[in-house]
């Protein structure tokens, strides 16, 4: 096997819940749900719709924000040292995420660089939250991803590779099927049952190590 690179998404996966749907519950009106239906049914893109939700929460709540998802936000079991692990042996851990840059950082502060995390912007000049799209699709999609997991595999990583994708959910699977190999819980290990891409089940990064361990990853 050619050295590994790992693409890890963060929301579901890194922490134990989606982020986003933690913070419009909390704080956004009514009609965030609607909005989150239409991403669902893909009546609307995920960049459309991420840029909608947050349309919906003035610029004044930012650190009210940050506060609540510090207090909040759980950091999935094992993954400090699957990262030590991977650090020790030299393999490259790129963050891939939906998630927004001024939540994300502070959660991943001291266990992950912000030059390996890759996920969508923000703007609090406005009454409301803009979202700003850093990473968004390349000439090769057109679903409007957002911060495009694609786009940045192909950007990032080398062509003999062997790539490995970890996630948990329908914003995970387009690039779980450039990958050599997926990591996968909840709705992302479903389709990859379904579609036969080669996977493995996780609960805890402490799976993930012992995959990395079984696949005879040296330090």
């Amino acid at each position: 096997m050619t050295k590994p690179i790992v693409f890890c998404d963060f929301d579901g996966t890194i922490t134990n819940s989606d982020n986003i749907i933690a913070v419009m519950k909390r704080f956004a009106p009514p009609e965030w749900e609607a909005i989150k239906d239409d991403i669902l049914a893909q009546r609307c893109s995920v960049q459309e719709g991420v840029g909608r939700l947050f349309s919906l929460l003035p610029s004044s709540l930012k650190e009210e924000i940050i506060h609540f998802l510090l207090q909040t936000a759980r950091i999935r079991d094992g993954f400090r040292e699957f990262v030590a692990f991977l650090k020790e042996r030299d393999i490259p851990l790129y963050i891939v995420s939906g998630g927004i840059d001024f939540f994300v950082y502070p959660l991943l502060d001291g266990l992950v660089g912000k030059d390996r995390i890759f996920c969508n912007g923000s703007d609090f000049s406005g009454e409301t939250i803009r979202i700003t799209w850093p990473h968004s699709c390349d000439e090769h999609c057109q679903n409007g991803c957002g911060c495009c997991k694609p786009s940045l595999l192909r950007k990032l990583a080398p062509q003999d590779a062997t790539k490995i994708v970890i996630g948990d959910s329908i914003t995970d699977l387009a690039v779980a099927r450039l990958a050599d190999h997926v990591i996968a819980r909840d709705f992302l290990l479903e389709k990859c049952q379904e579609l036969r891409l080669p996977h493995t089940p996780f609960t805890t990064f402490y799976d993930v190590v012992a995959f990395f361990e079984r696949i005879g990853v040296k330090a």
